[in-house]
């Protein structure tokens, strides 16, 4: 199902929103007893704490208020635990050079984390499969524990502590909106009013509380979205002997795909999307009979066919015919001896995007303007690159002395970052929709386009590409 938007085109101003905030900023008489911020970011997640990290740290707004809201407590981690977390982020190698900008891959890489050199993916209803690395097995991404990033983000946030102030366990739970027609007493900024009661005021307020963004329900911003028909269980598990565990398996079963990522040499992250049914079922069986569940999944040729095979095999034929190049190998998985306790959980997934980035003073990040599936790995990713792409556009303005609410550069992060997030969100619900499934036709189909994917290298290495940004 395609995923339409209107995208706005990088000038493009809209005549009432400029006139309302030049009526605003001449009428206006403020409210002294209000805390006024340069930039509010609501939502304190991995996507908004980076927010407020790259713009601490940015030399053009050295002389900036920001805020950061987080409704939860502050994340202390006095001591790496033994015990890896089971929510774990696939960050690509575009991510990590964002983190690394204001210094917090630094302090991840000082704790842990694991890189990947290749991925394989095959059909679990096929013999087909592809595999993807970069030249001299270069790092493809990087598996790291959610609460490591935290933490690291945590740590650079205090590093700036003179220009973000972090208010832990405080809430938005009123927003009001420069309107397009200002009376003398009213505010050309946002008001926020807090669960405390407090207000504030801000030139730019940013989104970044989640699917169910408080901000963009607020503002009024459409959201188009569904849930889809799986969950996704996750898990720690352990390997049944040490290896270099270096690649990043995923195989397309017919109830969804399930991926294995390296977290040592002994323990993988399990991320298994499958049917709501199934997953309760996963998660309540015993250790040894969820461990023989894993392993068939990763092994089994049960939903194999013979006439999918000789369709594959004569295609492979013909492809060998016009470039005679030697096919991948195929590696085999490492086998799970056991699950760590308590670490399986569930959670429904969906699909859901904003029909607008921006409005005046107002800009959405991560999860407040995308929701995806995870089979790509890419939900993290896409937050940080909505980070990277406003911080851009927002130390530009703040160089040249613009408005930070300003529409004239937040409707250029907004053309971005959609042309970017709807590709990707269309192609992963493609590939949900079209793998979610045992009919002939459609394995036919999909095992003859990953062969064909896995023999024009061009493509692979675009795919490639994208996916590291």
């Amino acid at each position: 199902m395609a995923v339409r938007l209107a995208v706005r085109g990088c000038g493009v101003l809209h005549a009432a929103a400029r006139r309302s905030s030049l009526v605003s900023c001449r009428r206006w008489s403020g409210n002294s007893a209000d805390t006024v911020y340069d930039v509010v970011v609501s939502g304190g997640g991995m996507v908004g704490a980076a927010m407020a990290c790259a713009l601490g740290h940015d030399i053009h707004f050295h002389d900036k208020k920001i805020l950061l809201l987080e409704a939860g407590p502050k994340k202390v981690l006095e001591k790496l635990p033994d015990t890896y977390s089971n929510r774990v982020s696939a960050v690509s190698p575009g991510s990590a050079t964002l983190l690394s900008s204001f210094g917090a891959w630094d302090h991840i890489c000082s704790l842990r984390y694991r890189a990947f050199r290749r991925m394989q993916v095959w059909d679990g209803c096929s013999e087909a499969l592809i595999m993807f690395d970069k030249d001299n097995l270069d790092d493809m991404g990087y598996i790291v524990e959610n609460d490591v990033i935290m933490h690291a983000l945590t740590e650079q946030l205090e590093a700036v502590s003179d220009r973000v102030t972090v208010l832990y366990r405080s809430k938005a739970v009123g927003y009001s909106w420069p309107g397009p027609f200002s009376v003398a007493d009213s505010s050309p900024w946002v008001h926020i009013t807090l669960g405390d009661g407090s207000n504030l005021q801000t030139t730019l307020l940013i989104g970044a509380d989640g699917h169910n963004s408080g901000v963009r329900q607020a503002a009024g911003i459409q959201n188009v979205s569904w849930n889809y028909d799986q969950s996704a269980v996750v898990a720690t598990l352990h390997l049944s002997e040490a290896t270099e565990n270096n690649v990043a398996w995923q195989r397309f079963l017919p109830s969804g795909p399930i991926a294995l990522l390296p977290l040592s040499d002994t323990l993988s992250s399990l991320v298994w999307s499958t049917s709501h049914d199934h997953a309760a079922q996963l998660v309540s069986m015993g250790e040894e009979e969820f461990v023989d569940a894993v392993n068939s999944a990763f092994w089994s040729d049960a939903n194999h066919s013979d006439f999918i095979g000789s369709a594959s095999g004569l295609l492979q034929y013909a492809l060998a015919l016009l470039k005679p190049t030697r096919a991948p190998a195929r590696q085999l998985p490492p086998s799970v001896a056991r699950v760590d306790a308590r670490s399986r959980v569930l959670f429904p997934l969906g699909l859901g995007h904003a029909a607008e980035y921006v409005r005046p003073r107002l800009a959405l990040v991560g999860d407040a303007a995308h929701r995806v599936h995870p089979l790509a790995g890419q939900g993290v990713n896409m937050g940080f690159g909505d980070v990277s792409s406003l911080l851009r556009h927002l130390s530009a303005a703040a160089f040249d002395g613009k408005d930070l609410g300003s529409l004239s550069h937040l409707t250029c992060y907004e053309t971005d970052r959609q042309r970017h997030n709807t590709a990707l969100l269309a192609a992963t619900d493609l590939l949900k929709r079209l793998y979610s499934t045992g009919a002939a036709p459609l394995v036919l189909l999909r095992t003859w386009g990953l062969q064909v994917t896995s023999a024009v290298s061009p493509l692979k290495e675009q795919i490639v590409a994208f996916a590291s940004k």
